[in-house]
C-alpha cells in the first residue's frame, strides 16, 4: 500500500503556504497545490503508474 507521508496538511492553503506567499517577491509564482501534485506524481512513479495505489491523491 502506498504511504502518504506526514509532511504537510491536507489543505493546500494553510499558515505555512500563507507565510510563503506573503514573503515571496512579486515576480515569483506560488502554487499552493504544488506539494500535493508532486506527491501524487512520486506515488505514481513508485507504484509503476498504478493509480489505485494512490487513491488518496485522486479523490
Amino acid at each position: 500500500m502506498a504511504s502518504t507521508g506526514d509532511s504537510g496538511s491536507a489543505e493546500p492553503w494553510n499558515n505555512e503556504t500563507k507565510t510563503k506567499f506573503e514573503a515571496k517577491s512579486r515576480s515569483e509564482f506560488l502554487d499552493p497545490c504544488q506539494d500535493l501534485a508532486s506527491r501524487s506524481i512520486r506515488c505514481l512513479h513508485r507504484n509503476d503508474g498504478d493509480r489505485s495505489m494512490c487513491q488518496d491523491y485522486f479523490q
